[in-house]
């Protein structure tokens, strides 16, 4: 993965860099600046779109394969999470016909959400690897876990703000909605400084709700990272020491108690940006 002068820091920057240009990754095939896309995170786009795919052919097969006899163990575990959705919507979301749209979204969140941690129980240096050896180029970028990158995280939080202004203007109307904007919470004489508590509150929970997302799954890339160096200590020196040996155990034993830990961490993130996009959908509801 790295060069024998790569230190332990370099290699934790190399990992968390993101692939912005194909141009540089396609020379090993003598292709050369097919795209710069500097501004864009490649690697993160892909693995979003092709997981969100992913997860909307399991749901679309579910659906399309449901029987009204015994279900199967897939059909069972959709049905479980489904009611399981359906039911907390019920419970933050009154509106019945806002519901027909708000569960169905939020259950794709989750699943979505789910997959691109899922990501991050892969070994770090596996996708990594594979793509420097189909590239051809040894410092070739590619990060694989999609929340962890806080672009990511924001877009989907920018997403669940765009859908709660569009249920405020759909049920107060765009008069009623732009009222409240300034006279919640203390009255019409305070209208300019509520108008400004009430942009403060949109940004706060946006921002709040990315960056709890990102900061857990950063976090926990950084670990997985952390646990890869200790067993690959004597890889990158090209001999194997007295403690050697005992690293690559301890990473071994660190690596899978994480990775049994992280599953709880990735399925508990998915949960609560649902439930989060669903209190916030609730409260663009609510009259003040």
């Amino acid at each position: 993965m790295a060069s024998e002068a790569m230190t332990a820091a370099d290699y934790i920057k190399h990992h968390l860099q993101s692939l912005t240009s194909l141009s540089d990754v396609t020379q090993g095939q003598g292709l050369k600046n097919i795209a710069d896309f500097s501004y864009i995170n490649l690697d993160a786009v892909f693995f979003a779109v092709l997981l969100g795919a992913l997860g909307s052919f399991l749901l679309w097969r579910a659906a399309r394969k449901a029987t009204a006899g015994v279900p199967g163990r897939f059909q069972a575990a959709v049905e479980l999470l489904f009611e399981f959705v359906d039911d907390m919507c019920k419970g933050i979301v009154h509106n019945e016909q806002s519901r027909k749209a708000v569960a169905p979204l939020g259950l794709t969140v989750f699943v979505w959400i789910f997959l691109m941690n899922a990501m991050d129980l892969l070994p770090v240096d596996l996708l990594p690897m594979t793509w420097q050896a189909v590239t051809g180029d040894h410092h070739a970028l590619l990060r694989v876990v999609p929340t962890a990158d806080l672009n990511t995280s924001l877009a989907l939080a920018i997403g669940v703000l765009l859908i709660c202004l569009y249920y405020s203007v759909k049920i107060k109307g765009l008069g009623g909605w732009m009222h409240e904007m300034f006279s919640a919470p203390f009255g019409p004489i305070m209208a300019p400084f509520n108008f400004i508590m009430n942009i403060l509150e949109f940004l706060s929970k946006t921002v709040s709700h990315g960056m709890r997302l990102f900061g857990n799954m950063y976090a926990g890339e950084l670990v997985f990272l952390l646990i890869a160096l200790l067993g690959g200590a004597w890889a990158a020196s090209g001999s194997i020491g007295v403690m050697d040996p005992i690293l690559f155990v301890l990473h071994i034993l660190a690596g899978v108690a994480w990775a049994i830990f992280h599953i709880l961490i990735i399925t508990l993130q998915a949960f609560i940006f649902m439930a989060l996009a669903f209190v916030y959908i609730g409260q663009a509801h609510d009259h003040h």
